[in-house]
């Protein structure tokens, strides 16, 4: 029988579960490719429905596999569900779903890499360069932003040690700013004078709430590392 709860036995595994907030988080960071997409539709009516049919699609995807993970890895389930399939599975053709479960997830990440990419590089260019020409425009910028963050995830993907610790990090910093610091703070500061007491109310409860979670998260997070540096030492 699967276990369905977590096991907090000690002060260790309570901090442990803050841990995967973050990671929830980032699942659902979406934020960046909403006006993009936007953009691009004839009737912008339609982007809430857009919004609501991919958030259904991710959760489905999301439960799906952590579901079916935990059905057949049960307690042996990694924080890297796809660590697992890196042996025998105990069930038929186990060599060649191992390798189905692979080749998909490296098509997926061929698939997401350059939306995401698309995203960060259009960001990065409007803050360092404000008041320069669009980067359509500016071929030499385009390729030079291009190659240092191409080199900087290149560098990042060979050094972190584990991608789990990558999702932490980057869920408990910049994925709750986007997703939860940084609307609320255009609401409190309402420039248009629309938002409500209530409104504001929940701006600052969403503020107070994503900067403790992200506290919390970041100390685990340290703690679990240098733990497990100080085990792998002893």
């Amino acid at each position: 029988m699967p276990r369905l709860m977590p096991e907090v036995v000690d002060q260790t595994s309570f901090w442990k579960l803050f841990t995967t907030v973050p990671i929830i988080v980032t699942a659902y960071i979406c934020h960046h490719n909403v006006h993009p997409i936007e953009n691009e539709l004839k009737d912008h009516t339609h982007m809430k429905s857009i919004v609501r049919t991919s958030l259904t699609l991710c959760s489905s995807v999301y439960i799906a596999t952590s579901f079916f993970g935990v059905l057949l890895f049960g307690d042996k389930t990694l924080d890297d569900v796809l660590a697992n399939f890196d042996g025998d599975l105990g069930v038929p053709y186990s060599s060649l779903l191992d390798d189905v479960v692979r080749i998909s997830y490296g098509v997926h990440l061929m698939l997401v890499f350059p939306i995401v990419f698309f995203s960060l590089r259009l960001n990065l260019d409007e803050l360092l360069f404000p008041f320069a020409t669009p980067i359509a425009y500016d071929n030499r910028r385009f390729f030079l932003i291009t190659l240092a963050l191409m080199g900087f995830i290149f560098l990042g993907a060979n050094f972190v040690p584990d991608i789990w610790d990558a999702f932490q990090f980057t869920g408990a910093t910049a994925a709750i700013a986007v997703g939860f610091i940084f609307p609320a703070a255009i609401a409190l500061r309402d420039m248009h004078g629309i938002a409500t007491k209530n409104d504001r109310r929940a701006s600052w409860v969403l503020i107070l709430l994503a900067v403790s979670s992200s506290t919390a998260a970041i100390c685990s997070d340290i703690y679990s590392i240098f733990t497990s540096d100080s085990g792998i030492k002893s």
